[in-house]
């Protein structure tokens, strides 16, 4: 399991960003300074505000302009991947926040959610990789 955890400005318009891209909350963990956002059966993404955040670390918040880290999450397709964008944009974020790599195998799209997170959705076909690529 892997559980992500983000400092966010606005907790309940971060909610309804991730719930657009279609996560969902988990209300077990989820209270007015955090909220447990949930991929998949592994993946879990933990919003938590600046003053819950700041009980972790004594570390600065990087500014919405920095990137601290950048997430990949695997996607069914390649249309998942641009719905995705597309919801993200629809919904405050900022779709294309890098430059879409499509390599035929695979293809990917970044976003960045309200507080400047960047996201690369990416779908990939492993059997058509080609061979130079593989470590072969």
């Amino acid at each position: 399991m892997i559980f992500v955890n983000l400092p966010v400005a606005d907790l309940a318009a971060s909610m309804a960003f991730y719930q657009a891209l279609g996560f969902e909350n988990n209300p077990q963990f989820t209270d007015d300074t955090a909220a447990c956002m949930v991929w998949s059966d592994s993946i879990f993404v933990m919003l938590l505000t600046h003053e819950k955040w700041r009980t972790f670390t004594d570390r600065p918040i990087p500014p919405a302009t920095a990137s601290e880290v950048l997430l990949a999450l695997s996607c069914d397709d390649r249309d998942m991947v641009d719905r995705l964008n597309e919801k993200a944009d629809a919904s405050g974020g900022t779709a294309d926040i890098n430059a879409i790599q499509d390599l035929g195998f695979m293809y990917n799209r970044s976003l960045a959610d309200l507080d400047g997170h960047v996201w690369e959705m990416f779908w990939m076909d492993p059997t058509a990789v080609p061979a130079d690529d593989a470590g072969s």
